[in-house]
């Protein structure tokens, strides 16, 4: 599998911070991956993504897109990358199929619209302005607009905020079908469901360093608990007891419990994503500062 970014003591500072913002952060997306770049605001997150989307250049350390030193990439680079911010930004005077077929005028490869819009449900609204949108079709808009071009990355940042359940469904559906056919994906969020549900790999920034770098999936088991916890009824009322993991084929007293009684739950001791973020990073997810 080649890497698609290979990013080696980044660092970054603004003209008018004290200290740096980025502080020789390291780090690895793979091709065909799902790489989720997580932590509280004001981080460094929104800045490492500026720096890979040549919004910022002035930066210390090395980002290579495939083997090629960022910096020396010209304009043809984002014929190969497609963004959607977190706050979208639109022409509001024009409709929304005006919208996307003047930035798909900006690209040599382009992406079919109305497929892409009757995708999230947009199509039916093509000849609506854009100042009439609700903050929902403004954000699947976006969505769409970040796939005009046929990418080869997508960077993607908040994708799923302010959307219903089901939208948001069509979303990760589309993302995660972007994936399987091939494409990359970096993603920033504060929705930890987002990230269960899509990332291959996570990394945590705090205070513009990398703390912990690994999958969900073992970010599960490394801080979870390994036990049972079962909830039964006994005598019309509800009951709980817990396990140790180790050895509970073996342990009688589940057995029987099992056996004996009217079992309601059982939940295993992992830990979930919103916890290990609080964890890892020290910051609950409600605390939202300035993003940097």
């Amino acid at each position: 599998m080649s890497v698609a970014f290979s990013v080696q003591d980044l660092r970054f500072k603004y003209p008018s911070a004290k200290e740096d913002t980025l502080k020789g952060i390291s780090f690895e997306v793979k091709e065909g991956e799902i790489f989720g770049l997580l932590g509280p605001s004001g981080a460094g997150k929104s800045t490492t993504q500026k720096i890979l989307i040549k919004l910022l250049e002035d930066y210390k350390g090395s980002v290579k897109y495939f083997g090629k030193d960022l910096k020396d990439l010209g304009k043809s680079y984002y014929e190969e990358i497609g963004v959607g911010f977190e706050v979208p930004v639109h022409f509001s005077k024009l409709t929304a199929l005006e919208n996307l077929k003047f930035y798909s005028g900006f690209y040599k490869s382009k992406a079919d619209i109305r497929e892409l819009m009757e995708r999230v449900g947009l199509w039916e609204y093509r000849d609506k302005k854009v100042g009439e949108f609700s903050k929902g079709m403004k954000v699947r808009l976006n969505f769409v607009r970040a796939l005009l071009n046929k990418p080869r990355v997508l960077f993607l940042d908040e994708v799923t905020n302010g959307l219903d359940p089901k939208n948001a469904r069509i979303i990760k559906d589309m993302i995660a079908e972007y994936r399987k056919d091939g494409g990359t994906v970096f993603l920033s969020t504060h929705l930890m469901n987002d990230v269960e549900q899509l990332c291959d790999r996570i990394a945590f920034c705090v205070n513009g360093s990398l703390v912990e770098v690994s999958t969900p999936r073992e970010l599960k088991l490394k801080y979870g608990k390994r036990e049972v916890k079962v909830e039964y009824n006994e005598n019309g009322n509800l009951s709980t007891a817990v396990f140790s993991l180790d050895g509970i084929g073996e342990n009688e007293e589940f057995v029987n419990l099992l056996k004996s009684k009217q079992i309601e739950t059982i939940h295993s001791g992992e830990t979930s994503m919103e916890e290990i973020f609080i964890i890892v990073t020290g910051v609950e997810l409600n605390e939202r500062t300035e993003a940097v």
